[in-house]
């Protein structure tokens, strides 16, 4: 870290970060030369890594033409475009893109769009919306409303909308007992799901929300089969909304384009970003089944919302151009094969680390989980800090990852999150997994473990 002066408010105000200066595919580089390895592509954002040239391009023509055109006036040719290739075919059902500049307005968005359509319907006693404990939904108030993400909301709690309620998280590490089979611990937290529907009043809730693969608060936790296809019969059941938040596990991060594909079920709404734009421009999307959007058409005719940069042609056009990158390069098979082999060399180099209590994660979302004690899955004292000294001595080592802390309950805990970019090589994911190994015996060394 340096000293050097800056007005910017950063992330820490004890410490400066470097300046990164440039990009080259999975490499940052920065001010004094050093390349780091983007193993998490930031916060799983940079799915083509850096620099891609034919992004760049696309974002050099589409400024050429035009930069920005206001949403109350004009459409524009590439967010027209963004819309088609999302869900221009339909899927699941989700026929409709509302484009917006990140993850917490998609929530944001999300969560108004459901509450319009139940008013449009006469349903206005539905006002209740169900969400996750050791989730993540975004850091506006109402996204972090919605999310389960202890540590974060703390500070914040008196602000918080009560109208969001949390159930168990389908963490099997954690929540499964030791008895249960997979189809118990689902069926248990189904029960609870539907104690919660009823104790709120099964009319007044008005969507369940959830991530398919959970990713910073808890780190790539997927649920357990059939866990997605229990939520999706009770939100039918009762009348409510399903949610989908595939900020960052969605846009092909597990394999899939969405996500739910793997589930077997499909969302009323769901929110993407991160991999969507890959990072070139801030992007992010909400998508809507189409009879939600033609309840609100045939209503009052109009979504009730709104910011100054919806649709942005520059961002629509550069995600586009990621979309496209993403099919004509068949990137999805690169996921897969590229995941089991990160899910491979993850499980040779900590299977049986006395430290390492869980390896989890879906494609290229893969983390571990740092524990004092295997046996009995005991998490370090947070006062140490581990998973920061990871990071830091990871990136020592020319290695940016995504450590966290709170993993068990938004206070215990430490995980360790990879989001690889899907260019990445063979040697990309050896060196990612060596470099770790190294960061993380290095953090347990320096705290005597």
């Amino acid at each position: 870290m340096t000293a050097r002066k800056t007005r910017v408010l950063h992330r820490s105000l004890r410490e400066t970060p470097p300046l990164a200066i440039g990009g080259d595919g999975v490499w940052l580089i920065a001010e004094d030369g050093r390349r780091v390895l983007d193993a998490s592509g930031g916060a799983a954002v940079s799915c083509l890594g850096h620099q891609h040239p034919r992004v760049l391009e696309a974002m050099k023509k589409q400024a050429s033409e035009l930069a920005y055109a206001h949403t109350a006036f004009f459409s524009s040719e590439p967010a027209e475009a963004l819309a088609d290739r999302l869900v221009g075919h339909e899927p699941g059902g989700l026929a409709y893109a509302y484009f917006i500049s990140g993850g917490s307005e998609a929530i944001e968005a999300a969560i108004k769009l459901a509450r319009q359509y139940f008013v449009e319907r006469g349903e206005r006693q539905r006002t209740h919306f169900i969400a996750r404990r050791q989730s993540y939904h975004g850091n506006t108030l109402g996204a972090l409303a919605a999310g389960g993400n202890a540590w974060r909301r703390e500070p914040y709690a008196p602000l918080l909308s009560s109208a969001f309620s949390h159930v168990t998280p389908a963490f099997a590490y954690h929540e499964k007992r030791d008895h249960e089979t997979d189809a118990d611990f689902v069926a248990r937290l189904a029960d609870e799901l539907e104690t919660e529907f009823l104790k709120l009043g099964p009319h007044s809730v008005a969507a369940f929300i959830a991530e398919p693969v959970v990713g910073a608060t808890a780190g790539c936790v997927p649920a357990p089969e059939g866990y997605f296809r229990k939520v999706r019969e009770i939100c039918d059941r009762h009348g409510a909304l399903l949610i989908l938040d595939e900020v960052m596990c969605g846009m092909g991060r597990t394999g899939t384009l969405n996500a739910w594909e793997q589930e077997g079920i499909a969302p009323d709404i769901q929110a993407i970003a991160k991999g969507l734009g890959g990072g070139y421009q801030p992007i992010g999307a909400m998508l809507a089944r189409g009879e939600i959007v033609e309840t609100i058409r045939t209503g009052s005719g109009a979504f009730q919302h709104g910011h100054t940069y919806l649709a942005h042609p520059l961002a629509c056009a550069a995600a586009l151009e990621v979309q496209n990158i993403i099919r004509d390069d068949n990137l999805l098979d690169q996921v897969k094969t590229r995941g089991r082999q990160l899910e491979q060399r993850l499980t040779e180099r900590f299977g049986n680390h006395r430290h390492v209590g869980d390896i989890r994660g879906r494609g290229l979302f893969q983390a571990i989980e740092l524990v004092a004690d295997r046996a009995t899955k005991r998490p370090f004292d947070p006062s140490l800090r581990l998973n920061q000294k990871i990071k830091a001595a990871a990136f020592a080592n020319g290695l940016a990852c995504y450590p966290a802390g709170g993993t068990v309950d938004g206070r215990s805990g430490d995980h360790v999150l990879l989001a690889p970019p899907y260019i990445a090589t063979p040697d990309n994911i050896d060196m990612i997994v060596e470099r770790l190994g190294a960061a993380v015996d290095g953090a347990l060394k320096s705290i005597n473990h």
